[in-house]
Order: C-alpha cells, then structure tokens, then sequence
C-alpha cells in the first residue's frame, strides 16, 4: 500500500511549479550554468586555428578520444577551453577516496567531520590541478606532432610558449566547471557535476543520431541493423529505469506501543537499491581508463616510430582500443571494483545496525547488534553483485556490438547510464521540492484555521 507521501507525491502537478518560486530560481538557475557550460565548451585554446583543427579532427577519429569527446560534449574536438572536461576532478576524487582508505592519516581527518571535509576537498582540488596540468601538457605536445604529421597548422606557432598558455588554459577551464558544478549543486537542483556530465553527453546525441540515419540512407548501415539498433537502445534505457529502481526491501519492526486500537508493533522497511552505487563506477573506471589513454594517445602522435618507446605507445594504444578485449577486461574490472568500493562507502552496516538498536528497531528473527550487522553486510554484498553485473553487462554490451557490427560512430552504454540516472535523480529531487512545498502550504493553513478559532 503507498504512503500518505506517495499518494501526494503522485497527485504533484505541472501547475505547482507556478506556486514553487525557490524551484523556479533553481530550475532557471541550473539552465543559466549549463548554457554557460556549452558556450564554453565553443571557446578555442590560444594558439589554435579553429578551421584547420576541423580539418584535423575529421581526419583522426576514432579510438579513445571519441569516448572521451562523447563524455566533453565536443570541447575536445574542438580544443576548447574546457576540453577535458570534470574528468581530472573525478579522478582526483577517486584518488583521494581510495587513499582515505588506505592511509590512517586521512581516515582519521575523514572522521573530523565538518572540518574534515573541507581538508579532504581540499586535496581533491590540488590533485586536479596537477592531473589537469600532466594530461594538458600531453595534449598540447601531441597537437603540435599531430599537425605536424598531416601537413595541417592547427596549431599557429608550436613551442613551449603555446604549451604553457595551453596548460595554463585548461586548468582554468577544468577548475571553473568544478565550482560550476558545486554552485549547481548548492543552488541548482541535482548533482551538479553528473548534470555536467550529462550535458556534454546530451548535446553530442544529435550528432549520434544523425550519423545513424546517414548511415542508413548512404546505405553503410542497412535497414535490419538500423532497426536492431533502436530496438536495443529502447530496451536498454527500459531495463535501466527498470534497474534503478529495483530494491531489496528488508523488514524492521519496533517494539509495540499503546494506540487508541490497543497495543501495536510499528513495522517499516529499510529499502536498499540494487544498484546501490548508482552512476559512480562507470563514471570513476572510464575516468581512470581515460586518463593514461589519453595521454598515450597524444604522446604516440610524436613517438611514432622514432624509438622502441614509440612502437610501445602505438601497441598499447592498439590494444586499449574501444571493443579490444584488454579494454574492455579493465573496464569490467574498474566497474565491478568501484561498484563494491563506492557502495560499502555509501552504505555502513555498522552504523545502521546501531541506529537501529539504539531506537529500539530490530529485524524479525535477527539479534540485534552484531548479528544484524553482518545480516545488513550479507543482502548487501548479494545485491551489490547484482548491480555490479548490471553495471558490467550495460555498458559493455554496447561496446563489443559496436565493434562486432562495425558501427561508423560511439554508442556507449555508460553514456546511456549517466543520461538515464542523472535524469531520474534530478526528477526526483524536483519532486521533493514540490512536495515540500505542498507540506508547506498544508502546514500554513493548520496554522490560519488554529488562530481563527481562538
């Protein structure tokens, strides 16, 4: 049976949004930092011909950098400002969270609280800063060899003056659409880094789109394919609302208390998502992947073929390539690791179990304490290896029928991932606000009719 909250939750209507101000500001306020996104997104580095850098990205595509300029909406291709996009923040992210586990020293600040935080974010940004520097000068080295090679002067006047301003460059773009997405979050509506994310992805997907029906009407795509392709993506993006909101509903019942119907224990459930980690392990492992990728990317345009170094470079790229086995091995991999490392981070058996115990809730045929911790433990690892299939089956299904069908563009099941969850969570939180706001016209007119009756 639903709840009083989800009976009102299901009458919401558009009609409130016109009664919602704070949500209106919010909404207005998340669109004004995505268009900012975007126009950014259009604004070359110094030192870059725009024209000839069209020239040269048609004839480069392919490999990791398409994945990587599916992810920046464009901005690398394009060689923008903000062409590496949040990635070098959620790396760093990655790095300062697997060492708060790793290190004594930055668990014990992890558990100062408030403070902590701060200090935590803290080094987060420092480490994007450097990442954004290394992965920057490697792009801005391998422009020039890359011009070089195909006779095309992307780049106006190459050396070390091009490549400081290119560095200098990108670590603003990167570290403005960090606050960009922090300001999203504290008074937009979402996440607002994944709404970055998803903007980049979103705004590639007419070009996803009409490189599908182009093929189709050039004939490179026959009818049969183009078809089996939009019945897989409709089926994908079904069985990923379908996932999300799949739930292992454990029973919690709490001691019976006296009601006007006599004595009755209050019973409730604790629902944890089988896909407990959400969007984040697709997101930290492409991230991980990208980063070395991209710089042996860039850096194999000047090696090539000049040195041992080089035929490792040109090898390695070959092997990491979008479909290769090694690829999508890592991928499996870093998914499959970061669903359990990001889950057991988000939920604490311990911490719940002594909630619980301390208001008196206990689960039906479990001791409370101890035994209800490792039962909290031992659904949860089930499902989490549930999700971490689901995870590893929708975005690498997409990659090995890219590969298999020979498809002329990226079609990413973690992009479909980010699109579909990132949309869910921003609906729901909109949501929250509404029926925040009908609580709170509720509350106010209990609040006229007691002064009208003294």
């Amino acid at each position: 049976m639903a709840s009083a909250a989800d009976q009102m939750a299901q009458s919401i209507s558009l009609a409130k949004f016109a009664q919602a101000t704070d949500l209106k500001k919010r909404l207005w306020f998340t669109i004004g930092a995505l268009i900012v996104f975007r126009l950014l997104s259009y604004v070359p580095l110094p030192g870059i011909d725009p024209t000839a850098l069209g020239l040269l990205s048609q004839r480069t595509t392919g490999g990791v950098l398409d994945f990587f300029n599916t992810f920046s909406g464009g901005s690398l291709s394009r060689m923008s400002l903000i062409a590496l996009g949040v990635m070098p923040y959620i790396t760093a992210s990655i790095v300062v969270q697997l060492s708060t586990s790793l290190s004594p020293q930055l668990a014990a600040i992890k558990k100062e609280g408030e403070s902590g935080r701060k200090k935590l974010n803290q080094y987060t940004r420092y480490g994007t800063v450097a990442l954004t520097a290394i992965q920057g000068y490697f792009i801005a080295v391998g422009l020039e060899a890359l011009s070089a090679s195909n006779g095309v002067a992307a780049v106006i006047e190459p050396g070390m003056t091009f490549r400081i301003a290119a560095v200098i460059s990108l670590i603003g773009g990167t570290m403005f659409l960090m606050w960009l997405g922090e300001q999203i979050t504290s008074r937009g509506i979402g996440n607002g880094v994944s709404l970055i994310i998803m903007a980049g992805i979103v705004a590639h997907l007419p070009t996803t789109l009409v490189n599908l029906l182009e093929g189709g009407r050039s004939g490179s795509i026959d009818a049969v394919r183009l078809i089996g392709i939009i019945v897989a993506v409709v089926a994908l993006i079904l069985f990923i609302c379908f996932m999300e909101r799949a739930q292992r509903r454990i029973l919690i019942q709490y001691p019976k208390r006296q009601t006007q119907r006599g004595m009755q224990a209050d019973r409730s459930h604790l629902p944890l998502k089988i896909n407990t980690a959400g969007v984040i392990p697709p997101i930290f492992a492409s991230s991980l992947l990208l980063m070395p990728l991209t710089i042996s990317q860039f850096a194999g345009q000047r090696v090539a073929g000049q040195s041992k170094w080089g035929d490792f470079i040109i090898t390695l790229n070959q092997y990491l390539a979008h479909g290769q086995p090694v690829y999508m091995a890592l991928y499996a991999a870093g998914i499959i690791f970061f669903s359990f490392f990001y889950t057991a981070i988000v939920f604490n058996p311990e911490e719940t179990a002594d909630n619980l115990k301390r208001y008196g809730g206990f689960i039906p045929g479990i001791r409370p304490g101890k035994n209800t911790e490792n039962y909290f433990d031992y659904v949860l690892t089930r499902i989490t290896v549930i999700g971490a299939a689901y995870l590893t089956i929708i975005c690498l299904l997409p990659e090995y029928l890219v590969s298999a069908l020979s498809i002329p563009f990226y079609l990413g099941g973690t992009s479909l991932l980010i699109v579909v969850n990132v949309t869910m969570d921003t609906v729901t939180q909109i949501q929250s606000h509404l029926l925040a706001h009908q609580y709170g016209d509720l509350i106010k007119k209990a609040k006229l009719k007691g002064g009208r009756l003294r």
